[in-house]
């Protein structure tokens, strides 16, 4: 078996995903209900809200992007950093999940670079803010500052919500945008 059942009833198939399976509910509800740093932080802190703090870091044009650059979590959970490093076979599983993703929502696969930038801002933050004291830097966050205000992670339903909301006025605007153009 290689497909998963979303919250929405959908059938999701990890190994060959397409567009017409991804659900933005699904988005929403799954990213918050999981914790980020597979639940190793100091309380429970959604990747959704991660993600709504990285897309509050970018200009406009790329917070569509930057809202969803996690969303392959919602099918594959939070793998943290060193096991996707580990096993090569879980990064392309992940890249086709996200094709079908970018499809979906019809934006480009490629992140900007300050998408990246964001999500490291975003997790040197976190590390500040939400991780036990331990004198081992992460040499990923090299020169990277935190963002100067402090993280108050939200429960599940409240970054569920806010994702939401934050998905759907996106996506008005994108696609308003783009009938314009």
């Amino acid at each position: 078996m290689s497909w998963i059942l979303t919250n929405s009833g959908q059938r999701f198939d990890i190994l060959e995903p397409n567009s017409s399976m991804v659900q933005p509910q699904d988005i929403a509800h799954s990213l918050a209900m999981q914790c980020r740093f597979n639940g190793h932080c100091g309380t429970f802190y959604s990747v959704a809200q991660h993600c709504i703090i990285v897309a509050s870091l970018v200009p406009a044009e790329h917070k569509l992007q930057a809202l969803l650059h996690d969303a392959t979590e919602a099918y594959i959970g939070d793998i943290v950093r060193p096991v996707k490093q580990a096993v090569p076979e879980l990064r392309q599983i992940e890249q086709r999940i996200w094709h079908a993703i970018c499809a979906r929502f019809d934006i480009d696969p490629v992140l900007p670079a300050c998408i990246h930038d964001a999500d490291m801002i975003a997790l040197a933050t976190e590390r500040r803010d939400l991780m036990p004291e331990h004198q081992d830097g992460w040499d990923c966050l090299a020169g990277t500052q935190p963002m100067q205000q402090f993280i108050r992670a939200w429960s599940a339903e409240e970054a569920r919500l806010r994702y939401w909301q934050d998905l759907l006025q996106l996506l008005s605007s994108t696609h308003r945008a783009r009938a314009a153009a």
